[in-house]
């Protein structure tokens, strides 16, 4: 398993600085797509990073299936992504965070007068703590001493809160490093949220997807820029969908009274539990996440990403197209296809069902 994740990270950070094309991967397929009928087109997308290697086998996979479509996506960060997709530039959007009020009361240049953007949620997948400390290799941390290392409260790997945790650790007093995104993040509006719901008394600040200037930290660009920060350096610690650790150490996270590593497993069950954003249109289907959870089955740093689309296209032709790539996104195939390219969780039944069907209206 470690192994297949330091070859998919090689694939991504090189992936990672071009858009993702499936202009070459017409190749035979197991996957097909949930598509009765086969469409032909062109469309974009752009955003999240997270979702890089979902998005190279979903759009393998569904060309292959579509031998007339074609479908490219880039994978600037989810905060570009959704801007691109307000301005019409973008035909749909990754978001590791579904689109906000505000966002949702705009204007979508893509999308009909009058229709509104919608959230529909495709690949669940854990949120690691990753680190790179000599001599230590199985850190464990609560989201306390979390939101103290990146809040800038607690700056050396020997202060007492991390001693705590870890009382058979030898831990040197080097200096801590957090890296945070310095590009607006779906991954870091979900890392935030579970500080902000777990350790408010620590973590003073709401859940964002822009990191907050006063907790300074090392920004990085990307998901791999995360990776390769924290690995380049000594005393380093950051947060990064788990799927792209490669090699780097990930922290135990205290949930109850045990500690957890982060698992696609995990993140399933947490999501399982999750409520819909109250206020919301039938069809969007942003989801809110119980990180204060203290059954040890749930992992709290999970992310939930999204497709974000319109419900009604200026063009139908390009609705006919993005409804059938979403619809087998949320398909069971596409659903396998992402487990194995990313390790990411399967949607639940009902969960892939309710993508469906709202996949179906889009028009």
């Amino acid at each position: 398993m470690k192994t297949n994740r330091v070859l998919q990270t090689a694939g991504v950070v090189a992936l990672a600085a071009l858009a993702l094309a499936g202009c070459a991967s017409n190749e035979s397929s197991s996957s097909q797509s949930a598509s009765s009928e086969a469409v032909s087109g062109t469309i974009k997308g752009a955003g999240s990073s997270a979702q890089t290697a979902a998005q190279t086998a979903w759009i393998k996979d569904f060309q292959t299936a579509n031998s007339g479509a074609n479908v490219t996506y880039n994978p600037v960060g989810s905060g570009a992504g959704r801007s691109q997709f307000e301005q019409g530039s973008v035909n749909f959007a990754g978001s590791d965070a579904a689109l906000s009020d505000d966002e949702l009361n705009g204007t979508f240049q893509a999308c009909k007068s009058g229709s509104k953007a919608i959230d529909l949620p495709v690949y669940i997948s854990p949120i690691a703590v990753v680190y790179n400390l000599d001599g230590v290799k199985d850190l464990k941390l609560d989201a306390a001493t979390i939101a103290g290392i990146f809040s800038g409260k607690i700056t050396t790997w020997n202060a007492p809160e991390i001693k705590a945790l870890n009382p058979n650790a030898t831990l040197p007093s080097t200096t801590i490093t957090p890296v945070h995104r310095s590009d607006n993040s779906g991954t870091t509006a979900n890392f935030t949220d579970y500080l902000h719901q777990a350790a408010a008394s620590t973590w003073t600040e709401a859940s964002s997807g822009d990191w907050p200037a006063s907790f300074g930290g090392s920004g990085a660009q990307g998901t791999s820029g995360v990776i390769s920060t924290v690995k380049s350096g000594s005393g380093t610690i950051g947060y990064a969908d788990e799927s792209q650790v490669g090699d780097l150490s990930v922290a135990q996270i205290k949930v109850g009274s045990d500690f957890v590593k982060p698992t696609a497993k995990g993140a399933a069950a947490l999501a399982e539990t999750a409520k819909s954003v109250e206020g919301r249109d039938d069809n969007d289907l942003a989801l809110s996440l119980n990180r204060t959870t203290t059954d040890s089955s749930e992992y709290p740093i999970t992310l939930v990403s999204y497709l974000i689309t319109c419900q009604t296209y200026n063009d139908s032709s390009v609705a006919k197209v993005v409804s059938a790539y979403a619809k087998y996104v949320a398909s069971d195939a596409g659903q396998e296809a992402a487990s194995k390219a990313a390790g990411s969780a399967p949607l639940s039944k009902s969960l892939a069902a309710k993508v469906t069907k709202v996949a179906e209206s889009i028009k």
